[in-house]
């Protein structure tokens, strides 16, 4: 479990595809204390520890998750955000995130509006009548607070310590960016259908 808040930018340093894809992050993490088999979420991805070094790891990405995530997009020199996996104790900032990307959103627009930036994004059909104004999605990690929505488009805003301490400065458009849907809107559904 993650709570969308992220602690580090990593950046990729090699892809080799043996299987499945193996991709080498460098981090900012002090690697002695992360284990063998832990959890970091990598642009908003669970993906386990493989190897480690000094200032980087390895993860092996199955064919399931390059297809249904943007991580088949990655190239060497990429920032990622970085988020290790809650602790009992750790502060909840954003909101429950598993790691789970449920689909791809595409950024269809960006403007500046003052010092943030309005980001406006597609959502696939299926998932679009899970995002609500002012509830919360996971962007590539990021937990974010949902502004407005008009069909499967909607709009988050990105002020400048965000921009800052994550990958959101280097936004453009036509970007495909991992999109978790909160966990609570889909269990809302779920009961719903039920009746």
């Amino acid at each position: 479990m993650f709570t969308g808040i992220i602690t580090d930018v990593g950046t990729i340093a090699e892809l080799e595809q043996q299987g499945d894809l193996r991709a080498r992050i460098k981090t900012g993490y002090d690697t002695a204390t992360i284990d063998m088999g832990a959890s970091i979420a990598s642009d908003g991805v669970c993906l386990t520890i493989v190897t480690l070094g000094d200032d980087w790891y390895d993860v092996q990405i199955s064919a399931e998750t390059v297809s249904k995530t943007n991580l088949g997009s990655w190239t060497v020199g990429k920032r990622v955000n970085l988020e290790r996996a809650l602790k009992v104790g750790d502060e909840l900032g954003g909101h429950i995130v598993s790691g789970h990307v449920d689909g791809v959103a595409e950024v269809v627009e960006l403007h500046d509006e003052g010092d943030s930036t309005r980001v406006t994004l597609r959502a696939p059909e299926a998932l679009a009548r899970f995002i609500a104004p002012k509830g919360s999605v996971a962007l590539n990690g990021t937990s974010l607070t949902v502004n407005d929505v008009d069909g499967c488009d909607f709009g988050i805003n990105f002020i400048p310590h965000t921009k800052e301490v994550t990958t959101w400065g280097d936004v453009k458009m036509g970007d495909r960016i991992n999109l978790e849907i909160d966990t609570l809107a889909r269990y809302v559904a779920r009961l719903h259908e039920a009746g």
